[in-house]
């Protein structure tokens, strides 16, 4: 896979508001998906096909811990991108059409 469309990817992954939430959730270290699927409000099936495009596109990483599955960040690059995203919004002049 080239460059490019990995690019794509993840921009495609992270476009989707439910992925977007759990990147964030995940802002502060590992989570079990227990504790995701209390945060977001989904059934179980729709997260895990929302986790599995997050790791396709190598946002995240798990790991089984005993009878529980971890997610994870896979790098903090991931938040440099989600936090130029959000400073960008922040000063985004919302007349400018």
């Amino acid at each position: 896979m080239r460059k490019e469309e990995l690019s794509i990817r993840v921009f495609k992954a992270l476009g989707h508001p439910i992925r977007y939430k759990i990147v964030k959730f995940l802002y502060d270290g590992p989570k079990c998906v227990c504790k995701l699927n209390e945060d977001i409000e989904f059934s179980q099936a729709n997260l895990s096909q929302h986790l599995k495009i997050l790791k396709e596109a190598g946002i995240l990483s798990s790991e089984k811990i005993g009878m529980n599955m971890h997610y994870s960040l896979a790098n903090d690059e991931i938040k440099s991108i989600i936090d130029s995203v959000d400073e960008f919004v922040s000063s985004y002049d919302y007349n400018f059409k």
